[in-house]
């Protein structure tokens, strides 16, 4: 497995341009959100099904999708996963309030396709491919990248 400044650096090579690399300070955070919210919208019968389990921890697919993504960030360094799960905590508050004020699914639903639309726009104005296409891990790098660029900017 690649360390963290590697991915850094390599998912840097296709985010140059100013345009959209602002672009994506606001559609990777706003793309991690959606797809919380989509986790959550999915029925928890399913867990109950498939595991058998009745625990309101293991009921949500965000929680039990967030669990097997930390690992990920754990295995980059233990500061990248407390940061990284500090974020998918805040996703799930957010999306539970959400969810009390409009219907979550189709929220969530369009917060995505407005993101990837805007994330494909920059990366036409910039004039290289998403990382993730050579790499889906870089799906789990951008909202990282996105906190250690802002980070840097303090």
């Amino acid at each position: 497995m690649k360390t963290a400044q590697e991915y850094f650096e390599e998912y840097a090579i296709s985010h140059q341009n100013k345009t959209n690399i602002a672009i994506h300070y606001i559609c990777v955070p706003l793309i991690f959100f959606s797809v919380i919210g989509l986790l959550m919208s999915i029925p928890t019968i399913f867990l109950e099904n498939l595991f058998g389990l009745h625990n309101p921890l293991l009921e949500n697919w965000a929680i039990v999708i967030g669990a097997l993504i930390s690992i990920f960030y754990l295995r980059l360094g233990f500061w990248y996963f407390a940061q990284m799960l500090f974020v998918i905590l805040l996703c799930i508050v957010l999306n539970f309030w959400l969810s009390n004020v409009t219907n979550l699914l189709y929220a969530s639903l369009s917060i995505f396709i407005i993101a990837w639309i805007g994330q494909f726009y920059g990366h036409k104005v910039e004039g290289a491919k998403p990382s993730f296409l050579k790499d889906l891990q870089f799906l789990l790098i951008g909202p990282l990248w996105v906190i250690q660029k802002i980070g840097k900017k303090k």
